[in-house]
C-alpha cells in the first residue's frame, strides 16, 4: 500500500511492525480467525487507527506477501543481472531466497495458506510477483542450457523444480537448527545442477565460485533485506 502524503519515516516503521505482528498473528491462529480487533488489541491500536495504517484485513495479505517479495525481487534482479555464469548465479539466487524464507516463516506461512483468500486486483497483485521471480529463475536457467552445460530441460518443469525444493523449506526447516540457508542453498543446487546438467557436461565448481564471490564481494550481500552499494553495481 502507497504511504499517504505526508507521512514521514516513523509512520513507515509503524507500518511494518503492524505487518510482522499480523503474520505472526495469522500463521499462529489463520487469516480467517483471526479478527481486526485481535490485531488492534496486538498492536496497541484501536480499529480506526488500525485501518488508518493497513488500509484493510485483505490488503494486510499482500503487505505480508510484500514484506518478503520486494526485497526478494529486488535482489533477484541484481543478482540475474551479474555479469557472472548462470549457475553460479542460481546459486546465489537460492542462497538469497532461503536467507529471507529463514528471516520470515511467518509471512510466508501465511500466504501460502491464505493468499485464496484475495479476490479481484489483490490476488492479481500477489499472482504478479511470484510470476516476475518465476521468470527471473527461469531465465537463468535457460541460459545454463543454451551454454550446453544443462541438457534441453523443459523451462517451466526445470523451474517448478527449482521452486518446490525452496519453497517447501518453510513447513519443516528450524533457523536455530543444523542448517544454514547457505547450506540448504548447497546441498539443493548440487542436486538440481546434477540432475539438470548436460549429457558429458563438467560443471563448474559452483561452491567455490560462491564462497569466492561472497568473500571477495561484501558489499553485495546475498541477504535480501540489505543494501548494495551503488557503486559496486557498474564494477
Amino acid at each position: 500500500m502507497p504511504r499517504p502524503p505526508g507521512h514521514g519515516p516513523d509512520f513507515e516503521v509503524r507500518r511494518q511492525k503492524i505487518i510482522d505482528t499480523a503474520a505472526e498473528l495469522f500463521a499462529r491462529q489463520g487469516y480467517a480467525a483471526t479478527s481486526v480487533n485481535d490485531l488492534g488489541r496486538a498492536v496497541g491500536l484501536a480499529k480506526g487507527a488500525l485501518y488508518y495504517y493497513i488500509g484493510s484485513k485483505e490488503n494486510l495479505l499482500i503487505e505480508i506477501q510484500s514484506r518478503v517479495m520486494a526485497p526478494l525481487l529486488a535482489r533477484a534482479r541484481q543478482i540475474a543481472g551479474l555479469d557472472e555464469e548462470p549457475l553460479l548465479r542460481l546459486r546465489l539466487l537460492s542462497e538469497s531466497l532461503l536467507t529471507i524464507i529463514y528471516r520470515r516463516l511467518d509471512h510466508i506461512w501465511v500466504y501460502e495458506h491464505d493468499y485464496r483468500s484475495l479476490t479481484g486486483d489483490y490476488l492479481h497483485t500477489l499472482l504478479r510477483q511470484r510470476s516476475d521471480f518465476e521468470q527471473l529463475v527461469t531465465g537463468l536457467l535457460t541460459e545454463a542450457v543454451e551454454e550446453g552445460t544443462f541438457r534441453a530441460v523443459e523451462p517451466r518443469l526445470a523451474t517448478l523444480q527449482f521452486l518446490n525444493l525452496h519453497n517447501h523449506t518453510y513447513q519443516w526447516v528450524k533457523p536455530e537448527g543444523r542448517w544454514s540457508a547457505a547450506d540448504l542453498s548447497r546441498e539443493y543446487c548440487s542436486t538440481l545442477f546434477r540432475g539438470f546438467a548436460a549429457p558429458g557436461a563438467v560443471l563448474p565448481d559452483v561452491e567455490e565460485q560462491a564462497t569466492r564471490f561472497k568473500r571477495d564481494r561484501t558489499d553485495l550481500p546475498l541477504d535480501p533485506e540489505a543494501v548494495w552499494e551503488p557503486a559496486s553495481l557498474a564494477s
